[in-house]
């Protein structure tokens, strides 16, 4: 199969010119290997248990290898880190020699070092809504964090495509699989969880039924910032034999080592007179299709409104997967473009901006999702609220919407179909 290029290929490319090594970090299933071997001389997979041992036994080969190396599934074979890093250190004027990939970061308890300065982490995500081909974007996240973009375009894009492309997932080798395939596809991706990643990094799963149950909560629990309380009630509703809090911390633990977890941070602005935001993440599985399947309500479902969240949770099942999906796919531009991605959001609830993108110096980019294709007043309430707070810090504020036009509003605010958002 023809590899297709991704976002995140154009990073690799410019940091490996003047790093010595790197590392792909990310869910299984996100494309990682296929993407470090289109730049590797040398591949040491350490899915094998062969080469396993041979790394194992004699560490030291890594450095005798043509570079760029690639290592795969690295933390299988946690001394491989501390071998690269004082790689680095023997050659400090090399360039481009190491890339690493791992499906699971490092448990507390492994004891390596954390390679600040000597090895450049990167996360890779699954398939955004740009890299997947179906559109060509028209208002890039780069040139509306420099301020003044005219915003325009027009897409076939509506809401069936986006409850489609929610459905395939944007796991690479998925996608693209018949529904009923594709299904069982994600079906078993989420079995392997937790009958072998988890046991795999350590993690004794007693009661497996417990834990998808819990997994199945979380998921109904996409795109707010419930209580990790709220979100075991709603998995054990009307049982008194619930698991342990500190079982369930474990099991979230992992579940984020693993990337399946992958939390939207709170947006903690400095030198900002934003009195009471909350510190809560917001919670998100690393693909909508997962937490789709979880929750169990297929497309005709879910165009008719159906699918139950949690407790106190507001809005509908559709649309906290699609912001999900603008989530997942902003945090691919986010990293294309060199800022950091968070929501927010007050203590009371009065105020919520979806997602705010800050870039290194300061500047922001402020954006509500809404699973309409018409914007009205009261959709940018808050983000004319943010504006007047941060002032020219905020360089633009916009709303997401499943509509087929691009345009800026007459107080200033953007609109912007997901379709035509790129990085």
């Amino acid at each position: 199969m023809e590899y297709r290029r991704r976002l995140i290929d154009d990073v690799l490319d410019d940091l490996m010119v003047g790093l010595p090594a790197l590392a792909v970090e990310g869910a299984k299933a996100v494309g990682k290997t296929a993407t470090a071997t289109q730049r590797a001389k040398t591949t040491l997979s350490l899915n094998d248990p062969r080469t396993r041992e041979v790394v194992a036994a004699n560490a030291d080969l890594i450095t005798q290898l043509d570079p760029p190396v690639f290592i795969d599934e690295w933390q299988l074979e946690p001394s491989v880190w501390d071998r690269v890093r004082r790689a680095v250190d023997d050659e400090p004027g090399a360039r481009g020699r190491f890339l690493l990939a791992g499906s699971a970061a490092p448990s507390r308890e492994a004891r390596i070092h954390s390679g600040a300065g000597r090895i450049v982490r990167l996360m890779m995500r699954p398939l955004s809504f740009v890299e997947r081909g179906i559109s060509a974007p028209t208002v890039s996240l780069r040139d509306l964090h420099k301020g003044g973009l005219e915003i325009a375009g027009e897409t076939p894009i509506r809401l069936g495509e986006y409850v489609d492309e929610i459905l395939r997932s944007g796991f690479p080798g998925i996608r693209e699989l018949e529904a009923q395939y594709r299904d069982r596809a994600l079906d078993g991706y989420l079995e392997r969880i937790v009958d072998s990643d988890l046991p795999d990094a350590g993690v004794r799963v007693r009661r497996p039924q417990v834990l998808m149950g819990w997994l199945k909560a979380y998921a109904a629990a996409t795109a707010t910032s419930a209580e990790y309380s709220k979100i075991l009630d709603a998995a054990t509703p009307g049982e008194s034999d619930k698991p342990a809090r500190a079982t369930v911390a474990v099991y979230q633990e992992h579940l984020e080592r693993l990337f399946i977890l992958d939390p939207l941070e709170a947006w903690q602005p400095t030198f900002v007179p934003l009195a009471r935001l909350t510190g809560a993440s917001q919670h998100h599985l690393v693909d909508p299709a997962l937490a789709a399947r979880l929750v169990g309500v297929g497309r005709a479902g879910l165009l008719v409104g159906e699918g139950d969240r949690v407790s106190g949770a507001t809005g509908s099942w559709l649309g906290a997967l699609f912001e999900s999906l603008v989530v997942q796919s902003l945090r691919v531009y986010a990293d294309t473009a060199n800022t950091r991605v968070g929501h927010l959001r007050t203590k009371g609830g009065e105020r919520e901006v979806d997602l705010i993108s800050e870039g290194a110096e300061r500047d922001c980019v402020a954006i509500e999702v809404k699973l309409a294709d018409t914007v009205g007043d009261h959709d940018v309430r808050h983000l004319l609220w943010l504006k007047e707070k941060l002032g020219p810090r905020l360089k633009d504020a916009i709303v997401v919407n499943t509509g087929p036009y691009a345009y800026r509003r007459r107080d200033g605010i953007g609109v912007v179909p997901f379709a035509l958002l790129g990085p």
